[in-house]
């Protein structure tokens, strides 16, 4: 997979996402970086689908994790937005979850601290000089 792509509105976000699902197993963790507005839901639609997920994407903003069970695993896509540190992030089932083995789309990413394993996957969005337009980046 590129470390870096440049897009064009949805269905290439989709296209990136879904060939980075390929390579996603159960119990990784993905951190979604990025401005609000920048792709890191649009990219989990396409994470979404690729895996066989039935039910819509929409943003986990409000209630924070929300589950997507799928032919592959269990998908599970948080915004962390809202919550202070690792003790909140705990509370909303953080550890379950992993002992799951559900694949974690995490966004904000720092309010987690050091509760993002050393081997977690890192996925930077940052607007683009268009509307439709992005920079997806791959952490090495």
């Amino acid at each position: 997979m590129n470390a870096r792509y440049e897009v064009e509105g949805v269905e290439q976000t989709w296209a990136v996402a879904r060939e980075f699902a390929a390579e996603l197993k159960p119990g990784d963790v993905v951190c979604l970086e990025g401005d609000l507005g920048a792709g890191k839901t649009t990219f989990t639609q396409g994470v979404a689908s690729a895996l066989g997920a039935k039910r819509p994407v929409t943003s986990p903003t409000f209630c924070l994790v929300v589950e997507h069970p799928s032919e592959r695993a269990l998908l599970v896509h948080m915004d962390l937005y809202r919550l202070h540190d690792a003790d909140d992030v705990l509370a909303i089932g953080w550890e379950d979850y992993l002992a799951r083995g559900a694949v974690l789309l995490v966004e904000w990413p720092d309010r987690a601290g050091d509760l993002i394993p050393a081997l977690a996957r890192h996925v930077r969005f940052t607007l683009g000089a268009t509307e439709d337009s992005r920079t997806i980046e791959f952490a090495p």
